[in-house]
């Protein structure tokens, strides 16, 4: 809430000059995963100076805090505002006179935008009082799996919270537009890791053994064939092996171990929660063809982000009143993750989808070294995120 001291009222001309001077600061001071400490301690010092309280997560990084309503405002609902706050572990090539100070980290995924429009939204709220309660939560850690909102949600930071949005730069969507839509918006993930065991031996008789390498091409093969023959074909669910390794570099020698990472993504809930089982079993059954003892990691993922339909209805409200009836586009299902989800699970809620390239320069994708932002957007996306929290109900 905010605080009893005095401080200082901001200049609003200065405005959009903060909100480039928060994601300058940000992205060239990129923190991973639970590591955002001294993000943390400068998102909360800005905090303070506008006379909010914020409260750091258990966690120890991260941080939310409520805005009141204004003085005799009549609503009772209360509305969150999320922005995630970590970088990725790559490396930089954007150029950016700011960019990434630290070594093979940075915010390569627009989250530094993210953090310096909540933090411009807090100012606009305190500014002028909103009509309902607000929190605002700086989240730590959206890159890891299954999240770190997971983690903040039994921390009960959506308790009493009425409807959440958040908002992901688009470098694939001009400044200006902002995809809105009702439904799945991204998709859930899972992390495999399959190990295959065996006596190992001589390629010249591996009947004597058990071929490990052999047994990971059948499974790779295999649990992919049982995933695409067993669930339906419009969850739009995907199984992509990205690492295989086995044994050393010698021709003539069967390995005793190998090893299969990689995702398994669904935009369907009920596939995410059920298909575990049928990953281990297919696995297992191929291994046991070839006589390998077979080990499977299955490491459950985010559920997919499904807007709900008067949360978009009121975001679609939000972005138009900012940037007009046309800067509400149209936005499809992602096959990427987002724990943001875990806060839907919990509560009705909206994501949107911020476009932030400037419409002339090739583009580039999220998680990419030469992602650049059009600061352009930030000031479109703080205002966004101040107009929801303003946006009514429909009332009858």
């Amino acid at each position: 809430m905010v605080g009893s001291d005095e401080r200082t009222p901001r200049d609003p001309a200065g405005f959009e000059d903060r909100l480039k001077a928060w994601r300058r600061h940000l992205h060239a001071h990129p923190e991973l995963s639970y590591e955002e400490r001294e993000t943390t301690d400068y998102v909360e010092g800005e905090l303070w100076a506008m006379g909010l309280e914020p409260t750091r997560f258990r966690l120890g990084t991260g941080l939310w805090c409520d805005v009141p309503a204004a003085a005799g405002a009549a609503a009772t609902d209360v509305v969150a505002l999320r922005a995630d706050i970590d970088a990725l572990a790559m490396s930089e090539d954007s150029g950016e006179p700011f960019a990434s100070r630290v070594e093979g980290v940075s915010h390569s995924c627009g989250h530094d935008g993210h953090t310096a429009m909540l933090l411009g939204a807090a100012e606009l709220l305190v500014a002028d009082p909103p009509p309902r309660p607000v929190r605002l939560i700086f989240q730590p850690a959206e890159e890891t799996m299954p999240g770190g909102a997971k983690e903040c949600v039994a921390e009960g930071v959506v308790e009493g919270v009425d409807r959440i949005l958040a908002l992901h730069c688009d470098p694939h969507r001009v400044v200006g537009e902002v995809g809105v839509t009702a439904g799945p918006i991204t998709s859930s993930n899972a992390k495999i890791g399959i190990t295959v065991r065996s006596d190992g031996g001589h390629t010249a008789r591996p009947h004597e053994t058990q071929d490990t390498v052999f047994a990971l091409a059948q499974i790779i093969t295999g649990v992919t064939a049982a995933v695409d023959r067993r669930i339906d074909p419009r969850s739009g669910t995907v199984l992509t092996w990205a690492s295989v390794r086995a044994g050393g570099t010698a021709p003539n020698v069967i390995p005793d171990s190998g090893q299969l990472w990689g995702t398994l993504r669904s935009a369907d809930r009920d596939v995410w929660a059920t298909v575990e089982p049928l990953v281990r079993e297919a696995a297992e059954r191929v291994g046991a063809l070839y006589g390998v003892r077979t080990e499977v990691e299955y490491v459950q993922g985010v559920p997919p982000v499904v807007n709900d339909d008067e949360c978009a209805e009121l975001a679609a409200r939000a972005v138009a009143s900012v940037l007009g009836p046309g800067g509400v586009g149209p936005a499809v299902q992602s096959s990427g993750g987002e724990d943001f989800a875990w806060y839907t699970e919990e509560i009705p809620g909206v994501y949107l989808r911020l476009g932030v390239w400037d419409g002339e320069s090739g583009e580039t994708d999220l998680h990419h070294p030469g992602f650049v932002l059009d600061e352009r957007a930030l000031p479109h996306g703080a205002h966004i995120l101040d107009a929801f929290a303003r946006t009514d109900r429909p009332t009858g």
